[in-house]
């Protein structure tokens, strides 16, 4: 048996979710924060037996996977304030991603 941590993007997470559950897979959101992404996260818990993690990787992969996003920059001044009629600098990001652990598991209790 096999427990899986994938530390995905929070705007991922509901979809990897619903798409692993579709697949009949055990999943636990956790609200999670730290450097692996640089943007908020959440860490995802499947269990499941070892020959099957493959299909989770393939959920995730599906699910998770860079892509690049347009983003708007707003420019602002020193104290923050925004600059009213400017132009807006749309910009290329980076979005998506995941960060995968897959662990051994010594004992699975169903209580």
């Amino acid at each position: 048996m096999k427990l899986i941590f994938a530390v995905v993007h929070a705007e991922d997470a509901k979809g990897a979710a619903k798409e692993l559950n579709k697949k009949k897979f055990g999943v636990t959101k956790l609200s999670s924060s730290g450097g692996f992404l640089r943007k908020d996260n959440c860490t995802l818990m499947i269990g499941t037996e070892d020959e099957k993690v493959q299909d989770v990787m393939e959920v995730l992969k599906e699910t998770c996977a860079k892509r690049e996003e347009i983003e708007i920059v707003t420019p602002y001044l020193s104290e923050g304030m925004q600059i009213p009629n400017y132009a807006y600098t749309p910009i290329k990001v980076e979005a998506g991603g995941a960060i995968v652990f897959v662990v051994n598991v010594a004992e699975f209790w169903k209580i």
